[in-house]
């Protein structure tokens, strides 16, 4: 089907019913009429394709038609391969996320900005804790801010029923992927890495509700001053 489709897309020789055409081949181009451009195809045992009907006027190529399609299929194939496959990636907080569970989750979202994916983070806030929705809006704002260098804020922390939301899109274009074994582990080792520190957030919660808010709202006061100043 995909070759049908595209032996159609182009016309060959007879096909041409335009007045002249523009020539194109290593050497320049030339503007002839077409039955002079067919003749030396002809000689020249290969086909006048035409690859650009709208140009005035159209342009056309002296090239086997077989060999031209290879050309335009291997093109395609190469582009496809060279497309950054763009994920959404989800960062997790707690509202009693402590320093180092911070700086673990801040790591994994550099290395998913610099493959080229995008960061959806967000505080899901359990029972009373949704009172300090503030503070989380403070850790969110203070996760843009480390990451400013490698993603830019499409949407600034919101709230969605228990979650608020924040997402980050890569300043520069993704470098190659890693293994899918590779990967496969990392999102092993940080699924196990998110349910430790929600069982730790859990037991902090039962202790102290409020613990970890006042905590990282410390930590995110300058990113909330700088922000709301640009």
């Amino acid at each position: 089907m995909k070759n049908d489709k595209m032996n159609n897309q182009y016309r060959v020789n007879e096909q041409i019913r335009v007045r002249e055409v523009r020539i194109v081949g290593d050497d320049g181009s030339t503007v002839m009429p077409t039955r002079q451009a067919l003749d030396m195809a002809r000689q020249q045992g290969v086909d006048l394709v035409e690859i650009s009907p709208n140009a005035q006027p159209p342009v056309c190529r002296l090239i086997d038609y077989s060999k031209f399609l290879y050309q335009q299929k291997k093109r395609q194939k190469e582009m496809k391969a060279k497309q950054v496959k763009v994920e959404v990636k989800e960062i997790r907080f707690g509202p009693q996320t402590d320093e180092h569970d911070y700086q673990f989750k801040l790591k994994h979202a550099k290395e998913f900005l610099n493959e080229g994916n995008k960061v959806r983070a967000y505080v899901f806030f359990r029972g009373r804790s949704i009172l300090f929705k503030e503070q989380g809006e403070v850790l969110l704002l203070r996760f843009a801010n480390d990451l400013e260098e490698l993603g830019k804020v499409e949407q600034m922390p919101k709230l969605e029923g228990k979650k608020m939301f924040l997402y980050l899109a890569p300043k520069k274009v993704g470098v190659a992927k890693k293994s899918q074994q590779k990967m496969d582990r990392e999102k092993r080792e940080a699924e196990a890495k998110e349910q430790k520190g929600a069982k730790a957030e859990d037991e902090t919660a039962a202790v102290n509700p409020n613990a970890g808010l006042f905590a990282n709202a410390k930590n995110g006061e300058d990113a909330l001053k700088k922000l709301s100043q640009e």
